[in-house]
């Protein structure tokens, strides 16, 4: 049986513990511990990572304070027009904080630029994000719950009366203090009254889990926006699970938009504020007084005053609000400044179950792919040779660029001249991506099987493909092993991205293999996971399959810091078969399980 003469290390199991992540915090952002920026702020420990950057613990050598330094890493590798727009939210994000003061708000103490990029110095929160506490606790009791909602809500409503709008309120955005405070911070994608935007044409910017059914369906937000995320980011921290997560992208925003959540099972008396707060209808949402009004209640040991609900709402069982009509009304926020909310989206007609899901999905795909969908994390990675896959102008394919990102595999091997959905059913609402191509039996495609690895994960690869394993990784691969899967699951990676790690192995393989030629290189959203990447090349073997070869490589990080990698090469002139069943493959990708 033929072997391969030139071994792929897809991932650099070889390689010291920690050597990748320093070296590329050195040559590339030659930033770290005991570093002085602006001659008084002496960066200690970094405490904090996220798309666009990560923060430090630092300490304010003028005034003997600690506070916290976001570093704005996201645009180290961008375009020089991305960096311009990732600058401008940056200091979007300080100015819309500093017009708030509230103790529920991160304060924003000062603006600097260091090596060309601007930082921000805000206060140091003692703490963790609510984020962490749901994730080692499992759910956040009721009445943490209630207490925390009545802060934000605070912070939120003095946002609102100075006109900001958050716009990305999620669990990780919310920070516990060790004092029981509660603060709102990242105001990163935050919109002031009066600015111009500075997002492009059809650019969504936020965690999809946590958007508003306006702001998936392209409207304006307003802050009835704000409290459906809110509401979003509690029922997670109550049920510890999202109400809306799917699995994909696609199918996640299809659940925001047409979806009614199922009612929490450990929310207590705050089920109906959560799901008023869910309401698909802006104006049907309690506004943030009469939202604070009833946690407060609860806070008190109080049931909460249902008739402080807007006259449009009916609590049917279950608690889910349904809107008795469509009215465009105004609603008092705070200090009695009138705010108008978005216009009522009217009711879907009920004609037809699939005609209501088929105008969904091409809701969402229209707002993914047609708009050209992008996320402020996803950026040039290929210097200057086309967008990432999924980023800013990805909604226009680039030759040598890798294709948006819609959940596992984007919208299709264009290269091959494939269509996105190649028969996967992947917004069908059925058992999960790729499993429900048409010929199959049993939720299956034709010629295809799902395995349940020793592993613990499991996914569909195509009938007479066997295991093996190599090192430490895994290989499905057909008989004759003419290409393979490798998949790789490292729980302790050395690099700080993906991204970093394939450029690490891209200077590995380029100095090997025979004709190497990158064809895009970037970071991209596998699964919703911010912290992806993907790497396509093509080289010459020499043996035992002579001849043109192309490869893709795609990596991840889950929300516990696991590194996931997918790798499948395969004869050039069969790449479009092989690139299919790659995004087969992947689209049925479960991860381990807690126990795994």
């Amino acid at each position: 049986m033929a072997v391969w003469g030139t071994e792929i290390p897809f991932r650099n199991l070889g390689a010291p513990r920690g050597l990748g992540r320093d070296r590329y915090v050195e040559n590339s952002q030659r930033t770290g511990t005991g570093q002085l920026l602006a001659g008084r702020y002496r960066l200690g420990e970094s405490i904090g990572r996220g798309g666009m950057g990560r923060v430090w613990r630092a300490e304010d050598e003028m005034l003997n304070r600690a506070v916290a330094i976001k570093e704005l890493t996201a645009g180290m590798y961008a375009s020089e027009a991305d960096r311009r727009i990732l600058h401008v939210r940056t200091r979007n994000e300080a100015r819309a904080a500093a017009r708030i003061s509230h103790p529920c708000v991160v304060t924003v103490h000062d603006v600097l630029v260091h090596d060309d990029r601007p930082w921000i110095v805000m206060q140091f929160v003692d703490g963790r994000s609510l984020a962490d506490a749901a994730k080692e606790s499992g759910r956040v009791p009721v009445a943490d719950a209630a207490r925390i909602g009545l802060q934000v809500l605070r912070g939120l409503n003095a946002a609102h009366r100075a006109g900001v709008l958050h716009r990305d309120v999620k669990p990780a955005n919310i920070l516990l203090a060790e004092d029981g405070g509660t603060l709102i911070t990242d105001f990163g994608i935050a919109a002031i009254e009066g600015d111009a935007t500075i997002t492009r044409t059809g650019e969504i910017v936020g965690s999809i889990d946590y958007l508003a059914p306006e702001r998936v369906k392209g409207g304006d937000p307003g802050p009835a926006s704000d409290l459906w995320s809110l509401g979003a980011t509690l029922y997670t921290a109550m049920e510890g699970v999202s109400p809306f997560r799917r699995q994909s992208p696609v199918t996640t925003m299809q659940a925001v938009v047409t979806e009614e959540p199922k009612p929490p099972e450990h929310s207590g008396p705050l089920t109906p504020v959560i799901m008023a707060l869910l309401s698909k209808d802006p104006a049907a949402r309690p506004s943030a007084a009469q939202a604070e009004e009833m946690f407060r209640a609860v806070t008190e040991g109080r049931s909460p005053d249902l008739s402080v609900l807007p006259d449009t709402v009916t609590l049917v069982p279950g608690g889910a609000p349904v809107s008795r009509d469509t009215t465009r009304s105004v609603t008092l926020v705070g200090g009695g400044t009138p705010v108008a909310p978005p216009a009522a989206v009217p009711p879907p007609r009920r004609s037809g179950g699939l005609g209501r899901v088929i105008a969904a999905v091409a809701v969402v795909l229209a707002t993914l792919v047609g708009l050209g969908v992008g996320y402020v994390y996803l950026q040039d990675g290929d210097g200057g040779s086309g967008q990432g896959a999924g980023g800013p102008g990805a909604g226009e394919r680039t030759q040598g660029t890798a294709p948006s990102d819609g959940g596992a595999d984007g919208t299709g091997d264009k290269a091959g001249g494939k269509g996105r959905n190649q028969g996967q059913g992947e917004a069908d609402g059925g058992d999960g991506p790729g499993d429900r191509a048409s010929g199959g039996t049993g939720g299956v495609p034709a010629g295809w099987r799902r395995v349940q690895d020793p592993a613990g994960f499991s996914l569909l690869v195509p009938q007479g493909w066997t295991r093996r394993m190599v090192g430490q990784q895994i290989d499905y691969s057909p008989a004759d092993r003419s290409h393979r899967l490798r998949i790789g699951i490292d729980r302790s990676p050395d690099f700080e991205t993906p991204y970093e790690h394939l450029l690490d192995l891209e200077k590995l393989l380029s100095k090997s293999l025979p004709d190497y030629r990158r064809l895009s290189l970037g970071p991209t959203v596998y699964r919703d996971q911010p912290k992806s990447a993907r790497w396509e090349f093509a080289w010459t073997e020499k043996k035992p399959f002579p001849g043109p070869r192309r490869a893709i490589d795609q990596m991840y990080y889950d929300d516990e810091g696991v590194e996931y990698a997918f790798y499948l090469d395969g004869p050039a002139d069969r790449w479009s078969t092989v690139r299919a069943q790659f995004q087969t493959m992947t689209q049925s990708w479960r991860p381990p399980g807690p126990s795994d």
